[in-house]
């Protein structure tokens, strides 16, 4: 069976907001619209065919979407230098369910399986079910000693269904720094986590083979394993 993760990519979708140095606020999106319509086309084909071409615009980091090391560290690898092996791995699911906004979650708060060495690392919060609203933006995350203990565990991808894998209020943004440092990729906004609760599965997170990206929208999917 298949399970898929991964949230719609559509025109105005949500994403990441900050404020640029004007100080005014910006939001990520992405703007979807007919390049070329069927009747646009038609005309072409001398009414025997007609196409459409779509026209899409967006900041890599909207959606469901992978951090390569390049997203953190200026010359590091970009989404095109990672080899499908490192996108595709058998998986650990975490269960923080429990979790309320802004809550830091620590070894205390969790119950972790193991073997961790290898794997795909996601943690589900089950924020998901508030993506498009202002809640899904103070999401919990994971605490430093738990970050630092998946990494020396040696975890190869770290997973969650919220927008940041990281406290936005943690400027060093420990996740990203020790996880893409080590070469072990991010994946955020996943969906449907709690699918996956006792199950033997393999993660896929694909994104294009984008050269010079830092990050990139993926089609995330669960194979569940007999």
């Amino acid at each position: 069976m298949i399970i898929d993760l991964s949230h719609d990519f559509h025109d105005l979708m949500p994403g990441v907001r900050f404020s640029n140095k004007a100080g005014e606020t910006i939001e990520l999106t992405a703007h979807i619209k007919p390049f070329m319509t069927h009747c646009e086309s038609t005309a072409h084909y001398q009414g025997k065919a007609s196409f459409e071409i779509t026209d899409v615009a967006f900041q890599t980091s909207v959606g469901t979407k992978m951090d390569a090391p390049r997203h953190r560290f200026e010359g590091g690898e970009d989404i095109a230098a990672l080899t499908l092996d490192r996108m595709i791995l058998d998986t650990v699911v975490i269960d923080a369910r429990h979790a309320i906004p802004g809550q830091e979650l620590g070894w205390a708060d969790l119950k972790v399986p193991q073997p961790l060495a290898g794997k795909a690392v996601l943690v589900n919060f089950g924020w998901d079910r508030h993506w498009g609203t202002e809640v899904y933006r103070q999401h919990p995350f994971l605490s430093r000693e738990v970050l630092s203990g998946l990494l020396h565990a040696g975890i190869a991808l770290f997973g969650v269904d919220c927008s940041n894998a990281d406290s936005t209020q943690d400027l060093e943004r420990p996740a990203h720094t020790w996880f893409l440092n080590d070469g072990i990729l991010i994946v955020e906004n996943l969906k449907d986590l709690e699918r996956l609760h006792g199950q033997s599965c393999r993660f896929f997170s694909i994104p294009l083979k984008v050269r010079d990206a830092a990050a990139f929208p993926v089609r995330a999917f669960a194979e569940i394993l007999p």
